[in-house]
């Protein structure tokens, strides 16, 4: 389990004056996707059908993922009273599907699988410590502090396992790296896009690419570019190359500069979502 609870957050020291409402929107897509988290588990375990072991490490991340969900949902409320978390999570999940019953992963192996997890992770431990730095708002920035350490640890959680399954599956490098990158372009996937809209725009219709840009545009603009070196290191790691040096620092100029173009060229569709 976590070494923290909803019992452990400061609530006593929100400030409303200190809430950004663009942060709002995206806290209140987080929440949906992390409380989502026991899917991802139903998905994993058939994946690892016949390892205990890493079942029950699976159970216990799921279960920080909807702690997640539940401390994100609750921060949200406080922010905008009129979020109602049970109402957007069923749109959510109405609209939004996993398939979970499975007996082999999507990505081909199950190095395959742990390479994609580290890729989940390296991005939400991002995001969570972006956001923490970002925010003015007291409560929010410890909550994200939390979430970004349980996110790391998550990471190692997956790396790990992932060392033991490359010789069996004979995962070569350009695989790891096949994956890697296709697991970072789903970033941009519905999955994000349809969050943002249960969670804030049910009563317009649903349009991908509208609310793709949307989301973009306002989760984009929270980091910065320590934040995307931090983050391309341990991609790098995950794929069997040196985290550090010449590689990242090319590497994460590029992904810098093509977030920033992403987060300026897409701000007004946050804009115009959020009229």
């Amino acid at each position: 389990m976590s070494h923290w609870t909803l019992d452990d957050v400061p609530w006593k020291e929100f400030d409303t004056a200190k809430v950004d409402p663009e942060l709002v929107r995206i806290v209140k897509a987080a929440s949906l996707v992390e409380y989502n988290g026991h899917e991802y588990v139903k998905y994993l375990c058939n994946v690892f059908d016949d390892d205990a072991a890493l079942q029950a490490d699976v159970r216990r991340w799921g279960g920080e993922e909807v702690q997640h969900g539940e401390v994100l949902a609750r921060w949200a409320k406080l922010a905008d009273p009129s979020f109602d978390f049970d109402a957007a999570f069923k749109r959510f999940t109405t609209g939004y599907h996993l398939e979970t019953q499975v007996d082999a992963s999507i990505r081909g192996s199950r190095a395959g699988e742990l390479i994609a997890r580290c890729i989940v992770e390296t991005g939400t431990s991002s995001y969570y410590t972006a956001l923490a730095d970002i925010t003015d708002e007291p409560v929010l920035k410890d909550i994200c502090k939390k979430i970004a350490a349980d996110e790391l640890r998550h990471y190692k959680l997956f790396y790990s396992s992932l060392k033991t399954y490359l010789e069996r599956d004979g995962l070569g490098f350009w695989g790891r790296l096949g994956i890697a990158v296709g697991r970072i372009r789903e970033s941009e996937d519905d999955e994000l896009a349809y969050a943002y809209y249960a969670a804030n725009h049910a009563d317009e219709p649903y349009d991908r690419q509208r609310w793709t840009r949307a989301y973009i545009g306002r989760a984009y603009s929270v980091y910065r570019q320590h934040h995307v070196e931090r983050g391309i290191a341990m991609v790098l790691k995950a794929v069997g190359l040196p985290p550090n040096g010449k590689l990242n620092r090319i590497a994460s100029r590029f992904a810098w500069f093509t977030m920033r173009t992403r987060a300026k060229r897409f701000s007004r569709y946050g804009t115009i979502a959020a009229a």
